[in-house]
């Protein structure tokens, strides 16, 4: 496993090496030390993957500069 404090390379890799992570927490056959690592560095992932989606939400947000409104389905349009 890698280092629980060197950040992913991406969020796409960070996504896939919590995905990792939680398979090999759920089957169980992981000693205790190594289960408490793993989930050391599920978290730091799991931060990174939160901080990177908030940012490209804010950066939508600036590129539309506030024009996000609730979807209005047009008339006809529902089947």
């Amino acid at each position: 496993m890698k280092s629980a404090t060197k950040p992913p390379a991406s969020f796409e890799a960070a996504l896939q090496e919590l995905e990792t992570i939680v398979q090999s927490l759920e089957s169980g056959g992981t000693a205790l030390e190594a289960s408490l690592q793993a989930y050391e560095r599920g978290m730091l992932l799991m931060g990174y993957c939160e901080n990177t989606l908030a940012q490209a939400d804010q950066k939508i947000r600036l590129l539309q500069q506030d024009a996000l409104r609730d979807f209005q389905p047009t008339p006809g349009s529902e089947s």
